[in-house]
This record gives structure tokens, C-alpha cells and sequence, in this order.
């Protein structure tokens, strides 16, 4: 997936991920730091696709905000396939509940999204790394336990397009 909406974190939050990025960056394990662009930010997506266009995610969130002041806690590390390596957030009823009804407006109005973040398969988490080497692995999860729990609340929205270089700030 190319396109997400991704949910911001207050600015401590923010800062904690940011020297976390720099202290895998430090230990040889790229991180998203310095992925593509340098124009990632630590979030957490709650929906992606192929492509999503800002202005009609806009629209058809309407008056349900992206971006909820939702606390989290993030208290357990994940990997994905291809040694993607992420934070996880207890998957709070009120997170979940969130993340369901974005994507019951984005179905109304007929946007289509990515299969791994539909309500009942998606998987909560704050990604870190997108190839953790194997032999770093054990490194990457002493740093990330270092720094654990983590928590957050939830403070701006924007629906990213890194790759196409697209960016659309959604309202609070």
C-alpha cells in the first residue's frame, strides 16, 4: 500500500519515537527516519490503499474526526513478514470502535482500501523499521524495550502519500 490515513501523536510522544528512530539509526538498523524522503513523521495508520485522494477522505469523514484524542499505551514490540518492526498499542475498545467507523464512512462513500486494515484484521502498531537485518534484530528489540511503555494521544490527522510525494492535513 502507497497511501495511508495516518493519525499523529502528541509532541513528547513524537519526540520519544524520534530518538528511538535515532538509536536504531545509531545501531545500523535503518529505521523510517531516513526512509525515502526524511518526510515521515511516527504514526499510526488506521486505513491504506493504493492510492487515497485527501479531499475525499475529508469529505467523507464529515464530522467524525480523524483524529480523536484517543489515549494510548504502547506496551509490546511487533515484526511483519519481511522484518517490518513496530510498537503496539493495547487495542483499546475505544481505538478500535475509532477505526471501524472511519471505515464505515470510507465504504458509504465508496473508497476502497487496503485488506490488512479492515476492522477484524487490522493490526494496531506504530512501525519503526521496514527491514530490520536479522542479524540487528535482537539489538532493534533491546532498544525498543528500553523505551517501553510508550503513551500517546492522538493529536492531528493527514491522509500520506509518500511515494507520489502527496500530503493532505486533515482537521481536528
Amino acid at each position: 500500500m502507497t497511501a495511508a490515513l495516518e493519525l499523529y501523536f502528541d509532541q513528547a510522544t513524537t519526540f520519544r519515537l524520534r530518538r528511538l528512530w535515532d538509536a536504531l539509526e545509531a545501531e545500523g538498523i535503518p529505521s523510517l527516519r531516513d526512509l525515502t524522503h526524511r518526510k515521515h513523521r511516527p504514526h499510526l495508520s488506521i486505513t491504506s490503499a493504493e492510492v487515497l485522494d485527501g479531499p475525499a477522505v475529508q469529505e467523507a469523514l464529515g464530522d467524525l474526526p480523524a483524529a480523536p484524542p484517543l489515549k494510548l499505551t504502547f506496551d509490546h514490540i511487533g515484526q511483519f513478514l519481511g522484518r517490518v518492526l513496530w510498537l503496539g498499542p493495547v487495542p483499546t475498545r475505544e481505538l478500535l470502535d475509532h477505526q471501524a467507523a472511519v471505515h464505515a464512512r470510507l465504504a458509504a462513500a465508496g473508497i476502497e482500501t487496503g485488506s490488512f486494515y479492515q476492522p477484524g484484521s487490522w493490526v494496531p502498531h506504530c512501525t519503526l523499521s521496514m527491514r530490520v537485518p536479522l542479524v540487528r534484530m535482537t539489538d532493534a528489540i533491546r532498544l525498543c524495550l528500553d523505551v517501553l511503555p510508550v503513551e500517546a494521544t492522538f493529536t492531528g490527522a493527514a491522509v500520506a502519500d509518500h511515494a507520489r510525494d502527496q500530503y493532505h492535513r486533515l482537521p481536528s
